[in-house]
């Protein structure tokens, strides 16, 4: 395959945060599906504990475009799962100047 001039061979796509966000998105579902009806019993369910569980789900509380740059691997290098399982600010734009800062 032949890439565009310019363009770059190598992802700086994140699997393990990519895993991590894919996770807490599933986990979302089936919490919201009724298939579980707490975050104790998913994560006996999954066998992890429940605090680290709920800083997982947090992912699902990030801007969408910031979901969108992890997954076309454009995310900053200080964008990482360690970072976002810090807290982080709910608010959107307030997530967008927080991450901008680290990149």
């Amino acid at each position: 395959m032949q890439m565009p001039d310019g363009a770059s061979g190598h992802s700086k796509m994140d699997n393990t945060l990519v895993k991590a966000l894919a996770r807490a998105f599933r986990w979302k579902r089936m919490l919201e599906s009724g298939e579980f009806t707490t975050i104790a019993e998913l994560a006996t369910h999954e066998g992890i504990a429940p605090s680290y569980m709920t800083r997982v789900l947090r992912l699902t509380l990030l801007a969408p475009d910031i979901v969108g740059a992890i997954f076309d691997g454009a995310q900053g290098s200080d964008v990482t799962l360690a970072r976002l399982l810090e807290p982080f600010p709910t608010e959107w734009v307030e997530q967008r100047v927080q991450l901008s800062r680290t990149t």
